[in-house]
């Protein structure tokens, strides 16, 4: 049996996934979180503790989220060796979510617009072992590289989020200076006339 943890904000979504892949024999959803903060919590209070529950074989998770991303959750995952593997599935094809899922070492990326046979054979593949990206988001991943820091991404991320300078400083614990330091890099990579801007183009571009 192949276990399924399923992240997914829109409950209506998250229902009929949980419905469809409860029709396979051989696969079992058995953790539904709403954002990636939720998976997170889950597995660290249910998976990693002395009293544990089995981690899932598969974390099958959306990108766009509140509190905490898919992308986030992906690299939380990585960072503290979780052995789930990986899965993004979204209505997003930007080159930039592909080429930080794979940099986080995610083994599947398919969209919500394929077919449910090809989302159900994908995850026994993954769970097999093998990495399943389809073939075009592959090619959108070779094409233009994030320029970006992860500071100066961060930075970015709360300036989308219409945080002032001073704001910025006191979450990521940085001088001002510092920030618009970063703030300033990230405009010039990105050819943009203001952070705005520049926070526009990368989110457009997935890099935020």
């Amino acid at each position: 049996m192949i276990t399924i943890m399923l992240v997914e904000d829109q409950a209506l979504l998250r229902d009929a996934m949980n419905t469809l892949l409860g029709l396979e024999t051989d696969l079992e959803v058995v953790f539904k979180c709403e954002d990636g903060d939720q998976a997170k919590q889950f597995i660290e209070n249910e998976c990693l503790t002395e009293q544990s529950v089995p981690l899932p074989d598969i974390i099958l998770s959306d990108i766009e989220m509140p509190n905490l991303s898919g992308l986030g959750l992906a690299q939380w995952v990585s960072e503290r060796g979780i052995a789930s593997k990986f899965v993004i599935m979204t209505t997003f094809a930007k080159p930039g979510y592909v080429q930080r899922a794979l940099s986080y070492g995610a083994q599947g990326f398919i969209l919500k617009e394929a077919s449910s046979d090809y989302l159900v054979n994908s995850i026994r593949q993954i769970a097999s072992g093998k990495r399943i990206i389809d073939p075009e988001l592959a090619l959108m991943a070779l094409g233009e590289t994030d320029p970006l820091s992860e500071k100066e991404r961060k930075a970015l991320a709360l300036v989308s989020e219409g945080m002032k300078t001073q704001d910025i400083a006191d979450k990521l614990f940085l001088s001002t200076g510092t920030v618009r330091n970063y703030l300033s890099e990230a405009i010039s990579k990105l050819q943009a006339s203001n952070r705005i801007d520049a926070a526009r183009i990368a989110k457009q571009k997935g890099w935020l």
